[in-house]
């Protein structure tokens, strides 16, 4: 199935109907784009694979934008995190920069650091995120705290997520 600029946008809108906060939901609207397709190399394939990647968020702020391909790592991972331009072999990347959902793709882009939605979390056992340790935060300051954590307290887990969104795979 071919997909259409207009059936993702719906796919994208859904997406955001899940969140509650506005913030992200106006962050995220103000980086759409009008989807369009953009030839994109396909690096573990044949020389000058490449497949068509429709661009449907642009962050220029980081030269990163989010990416809709149905070949490569589509259908199961259709959303990615793209260059929008600048290098030489523009090209889908490798296979943990692309997610089953929009959101799974935001929450892990450059773009969303834009937000104080973050948080530091230490990991109990094998579950995750695990318990929060601090109110929302900047990215660069939850991470601050994260690494004075780790240093005090080496044998614990810390890390930085936000606790808005959990996309379910």
């Amino acid at each position: 199935m071919t997909i259409t600029a207009a059936q993702l946008l719906e796919i994208v809108e859904a997406e955001l109907a899940v969140l509650d906060d506005a913030r992200v939901v106006a962050h995220v609207r103000a980086l759409l784009v009008s989807p369009n397709p953009v030839m994109r190399g396909w690096d573990y394939g044949a020389a000058d694979e490449a497949y068509p990647c429709w661009s449907v968020l642009e962050h220029k702020a980081s030269n990163t934008g989010i990416a809709y391909c149905e070949n490569g790592f589509g259908p199961r991972n259709p959303w990615g995190l793209v260059f929008l331009g600048g290098t030489e072999h523009m090209s889908m990347g490798m296979d943990s920069g692309w997610f089953p959902g929009f959101l799974d793709a935001y929450f892990d882009s450059s773009a969303a650091s834009d937000l104080p939605v973050w948080r530091v979390f230490q990991q109990l056992e094998d579950e995750y995120p695990g318990r929060p340790l601090s109110a929302e935060g900047s990215w660069d300051s939850t991470w601050a705290e994260v690494e004075r954590l780790r240093a005090l307290n080496p044998d614990n887990r810390y890390h930085c997520d936000q606790s808005i969104y959990r996309g379910e795979a």
